[in-house]
Order: C-alpha cells, then sequence, then structure tokens
C-alpha cells in the first residue's frame, strides 16, 4: 500500500485551514486584503494634515442594524480583528501637492502636506495610494480616498470628547461600559437627552454664508471604532465633523478599549489649536475620566483661546474633584457649565452670549 508523504499531508492541512480562515473571514464580512482606511483629516492655509491606517484585514461597511445581541457583538468584535500593514509606503494626492510617507508599526499613517495655494473653507478630497517598488516602478498595492476640513473662520470652533459627553457609554464603570458596547450598534446606542440640541445652538452660532462652526472630536477610542462613531453621529445629527481618536486595539485587548493614554490626547487637542491661532474655542467633556483635567492644563497653556469649558456630571464619586479643578479654571478668567443636563448647558450658552436661541 502506498504511503502518503508528509508534504502532501501539510499542503492538505493548509488548504484546509486556509479554507476555513476565509470562510470565517467572509462571515464576519472581513476582508483579508490591503486596504487604505483614510479618516477626516483638516488643514489651513498652510498644511494640510491627512492621517488613516493601511491594514491588511479590514472590515466591510455595516450596512444592517439590528437589535439581535449576537449580531451586535459579532459587529464589535471584527472591528478588532483588523490587521495593520506596518511600514507601507504610502502617496498622498492632496491640495494639488503629491507627497510619500510611511506607516508605522500598527500602520497608522500622518503626513503634513504643503499648501501652494490656500484652499476656500469647506471638505476637500484627498487621495491616498499604499505603493511598493517592482522591478524599479511603483506599483498601486490599494488606495482609497478621504476629506479634508478646511475651517472657515468662525466665533469659535468646539472640541469635545465622545464617551459619556454625547454619547451614553459608562465609562466609570467597566462591566457596564463592555455590557453597551458588546450588546447595542450604533444605531441602537443612545445619545444624552438634549445635547444634540445643545451642539447643532453651537454650531450654527452666528453662521455666515450658511457655514457652520466647526467641531473637532477628540476622544480615548480607538481607530477601530471609527466608522461606528460616525455613523452614530450622522444617525443622531451631531455637527459634522473631524474625529480625533486613540491608536488601533486587537482583540486581546478589547477589554481596554476607551483606555487610552491621555496625555496623547491632550497632545491631539493642542495641535488642533496650533493649527488655528487666531481660532477661539470650546471644550465639552465629562468627568467620567480625565477631561477636566486635561481641559485644565489646555487652559493654562492657552488661556486666551478658550471661551468655555463644559462639563458633564456621569459619576457622582468625581465630582468634589471636578469642582476643584474647574474653580482653578475659573479663577484663570475662563468660564466654567459644570451640567447634568443638557438643557443647563444649552441655556448656559445662550445667558453667556455665546449663542442666541
Amino acid at each position: 500500500m502506498e504511503t502518503l508523504q508528509l508534504p502532501f499531508i501539510y499542503k492538505q492541512n493548509k488548504d484546509l485551514k486556509d479554507s476555513i480562515k476565509h470562510h470565517f473571514f467572509s462571515w464576519l464580512h472581513l476582508v483579508d486584503q490591503p486596504a487604505v482606511k483614510i479618516y477626516r483629516g483638516f488643514g489651513n492655509g498652510k498644511t494640510l494634515i491627512v492621517h488613516g491606517s493601511m491594514l491588511r484585514r479590514s472590515a466591510l461597511p455595516r450596512t444592517k442594524y439590528r437589535t439581535s445581541i449576537w449580531l451586535n457583538l459579532l459587529g464589535l468584535i471584527r472591528l478588532f480583528l483588523v490587521r495593520p500593514y506596518p511600514h507601507a509606503t504610502m502617496r498622498i494626492q492632496a491640495g494639488g501637492q503629491t507627497i510619500y510617507t510611511q506607516a508605522d508599526l500598527d500602520g497608522y499613517f500622518r503626513a503634513e502636506v504643503p499648501v501652494v495655494e490656500p484652499l476656500p473653507s469647506g471638505w476637500h478630497v484627498v487621495q491616498v495610494q499604499c505603493v511598493a517598488q517592482e522591478s524599479g516602478e511603483e506599483t498601486v498595492v490599494a488606495e482609497g480616498k478621504g476629506a479634508i476640513l478646511i475651517p472657515h473662520q468662525a466665533g469659535f470652533a468646539c472640541i469635545s470628547d465622545i464617551d459619556d459627553t454625547f454619547l451614553v457609554s459608562h465609562s466609570a464603570t467597566l462591566l457596564k461600559r463592555l455590557r453597551v458596547l458588546l450588546t447595542r450598534n450604533a444605531h441602537t446606542r443612545q445619545p444624552f437627552e438634549g445635547v444634540v440640541a445643545h451642539y447643532k445652538l453651537l454650531a450654527e452660532a452666528n453662521r455666515t454664508d450658511g457655514q457652520t462652526n466647526p467641531f473637532f472630536y477628540v476622544s480615548s477610542s480607538e481607530w477601530n471604532l471609527y466608522d461606528y462613531i460616525v455613523e452614530f453621529s450622522k444617525k443622531n445629527g451631531l455637527p459634522e465633523g473631524v474625529y480625533l481618536l486613540s491608536p488601533l486595539k486587537q482583540l486581546a485587548e478589547v477589554l481596554k478599549t476607551g483606555q487610552g493614554k491621555h496625555m496623547t490626547k491632550f497632545m491631539r487637542i493642542v495641535r488642533i489649536l496650533e493649527a488655528y491661532p487666531e481660532q477661539r474655542f470650546i471644550l465639552l467633556g465629562d468627568d467620567t475620566q480625565e477631561d477636566p483635567t486635561i481641559y485644565e492644563s489646555v487652559v493654562r497653556h492657552f488661556q486666551a483661546r478658550i471661551r468655555c469649558v463644559y462639563i458633564r456630571q456621569v459619576y457622582h464619586k468625581n465630582q468634589p474633584k471636578t469642582r476643584e479643578i474647574l474653580s482653578h479654571v475659573e479663577a484663570m478668567g475662563v468660564p466654567c457649565c459644570y451640567f447634568a443636563h443638557s438643557a443647563e448647558a444649552r441655556q448656559h450658552s445662550v445667558e453667556s452670549g455665546l449663542t442666541t436661541l
């Protein structure tokens, strides 16, 4: 009787493994091939910030949102099954310029593209390609298009946290946070009552030429949740804006979601302020984690640039500490509103002259 050779058995096992893997990824709507993910960027008259992630495995956009806990769990898990494409060479075309940059170990890339001629305010299309050298020629591995915001000169711009600032997340309690994250989706998650009305009021305050005040959403949540958060914001009618999140996490780190380094969040806010030196800002956050401390540091460094600080009351144990921090902010001449309900924040915006009803 003929004996099967080891290489043949190995090939059979490998083919079977690859087949199972392929069907599993297809079932989860994962694409196991290179893809460029471009996040919304921002710019001014001198520089355009283009950033994104180069992935070798990515999740297809979700098109159906159901109430099934099982489907919502799978929908979240697949966002943490993405895999980065480290150290890829990226070719960026923006503002009539073409530059090259390299993705980091996590597949994230960020480039500052110099502007030859200032672009008008509004959203502008950028194109990014992953390229490889083959026989002395560039081959496009993957490509994608994204958008960059050039804000108009507004009365103020807004920088807002996400979790527990406008999106109910229970960040202070790990089990509650995981329960809502794992069992709900971008269409079944809830914003705080009245928060959308407040944000719209701020966006449309003193609007000119039909342009709204710009919004920047800065969070410790990971880039894995980018599409999830954008879809939630769109579904609930929040002002369109730029999102700055934290590095990608893998599935083994899902229990640590939303627990990014807060110093990096401070630096992301600083980059926004430095990009618009003539612009004043409103800061919006909550008391579940480090927003009060971060915003106090921002005020210390940019006192004249901050018009107001809004902090939502969510975590009772942090209230004494938060009140003390906000008293320091007010002592520096920046008004604060520490509120339990968005209606209070909205009224404060009117009474302080930031906007009108």
